[in-house]
């Protein structure tokens, strides 16, 4: 196997970071315009976390297949063909788009954008820890989060400003582009190609390798599917709140413009951005130990953005007050969920670390669509601010209950 190289930005890994850069700057182009346009036609939250939670349903049965593939195909063109696949899909979505069948194209492009997901999430996460290694495997995968947060910061800005000026073609284009842009990078990384069993049918080595990383986490890595299941629990939480609640409660509840809500995701992404610092500052001094407060924090600014809804001030007022607790947890957040899949990266055999990344975002994955669902019917039928208290005090409470369990790391 060829030596990691030395340092952080390396060659491939920086490739791989530009990549993402181009791939997430499309992608939140791509979620913005959809997500105006949707919410502009239907005006429904329901109608948003439905589709949201119809989109995700592929990604998490096809995830741990695209780790198995992972581990036993290259990389690099795994990465590269779903990206061109993905900058296709949304050009066709793009000539396809019209009035009276938008919003079943929206859903057939997010079905087939979830299915490519699948298996290029494992594909990338198992990569960083192939190209470094020792802290520099924390300080890439902060690296990643804050190319994430920078493009958070960019998109929802350029979008909403595209999408006020030329409507959704000219954005969903402009990410169609932004995907083929990434797959040219993908193609000059270089990376050993992965060992291959001769003379296996296809089904045995899926039903091998999924036996595998399940003893492997049931048996040997105990600790690591407890943190996988509290991560799912506030992961079903926090997105309800954050994915279906924040625009429409921005849009719908408050009355406010899409530049306004296009204001808020770039202030999110800056949050990000941060928290990856965060992160990646703190690579050799947070004790895994203490990560449990982070948790707790988060749900605690989650329930005192419900007391921003109810601040006797007026729309624009609340809209500060909203985005501010928000971006509080956002940082806090990114911070958690860097160490957490670090923490995870470094505890798995390299041979394993697709279909470990594939178990991790499963998992993660598998209670969101249901909760985004949830949260569309109960944001329709309760005011925001009893959502937003409901779902803090909940992720405060698993936050201080799980001390014990990060404790054992």
């Amino acid at each position: 196997m060829k030596q990691k190289e030395n340092g952080l930005f390396t060659r491939n890994f920086t490739l791989l970071l530009l990549g993402q850069v181009f791939s997430l700057l499309g992608n939140g182009a791509l979620r913005f315009a959809l997500s105006m346009y949707v919410l502009e036609k239907t005006g429904s939250a329901a109608v948003f976390g439905t589709l949201l939670a119809v989109g995700m349903v592929p990604t998490i049965l096809l995830t741990p297949f695209g780790g198995v593939l992972a581990d036993r195909m290259d990389r690099r063109k795994i990465m590269v063909g779903l990206d061109l696949a993905s900058g296709t899909a949304v050009l066709l979505a793009a000539l396809l788009f019209a009035d009276g069948r938008g919003i079943a194209v929206t859903a057939a492009l997010l079905i087939v954008l979830s299915v490519l997901g699948a298996f290029e999430s494992p594909t990338v996460q198992a990569c960083v820890p192939q190209m470094l290694s020792g802290e520099n495997v924390l300080r890439g995968n902060a690296a990643v989060n804050q190319a994430g947060a920078v493009s958070g910061l960019v998109t929802p800005f350029l979008g909403s400003l595209l999408y006020t000026v030329f409507g959704v073609r000219p954005v969903l284009a402009g990410a169609g582009m932004c995907f083929l842009l990434t797959a040219a990078l993908e193609r000059f990384i270089c990376l050993p190609e992965a060992d291959r069993v001769q003379g296996q049918r296809l089904g045995d080595i899926f039903r091998e390798d999924l036996l595998g990383s399940a003893r492997f986490l049931a048996k040997e890595r105990r600790e690591v599917l407890d943190l996988l299941l509290f991560a799912a629990g506030v992961g079903a939480l926090i997105s309800g709140a954050a994915i279906v609640g924040l625009p429409y409660l921005i849009r719908t509840g408050l009355g406010l413009s899409a530049r306004l809500y296009g204001a808020a995701e770039s202030a999110m992404g800056m949050a990000a951005l941060l928290g990856g610092l965060t992160a990646g500052a703190l690579a050799a001094r947070l004790p895994f130990r203490r990560l449990n407060r982070l948790a707790a924090a988060v749900g605690a600014c989650i329930l005192l953005g419900g007391g921003a809804l109810l601040l006797p001030v007026g729309a624009m007022r609340q809209y500060g007050a909203l985005v501010a607790v928000f971006c509080a947890a956002q940082a806090m957040a990114c911070t958690f969920s860097i160490f957490a899949v670090s923490a995870i990266q470094q505890k798995t055999p390299e041979h394993m670390t697709g279909k470990v990344m594939a178990c991790v975002s499963t998992i993660s994955m598998c209670a969101q669509p249901l909760g985004q669902l949830l949260y569309g019917l109960w944001f329709d039928a309760s005011p925001g601010w009893v959502v937003l208290a409901a779902s803090g005090a909940a992720i405060f409470a698993l936050g201080i209950c799980s001390r014990k369990l990060f404790e054992k790391w």
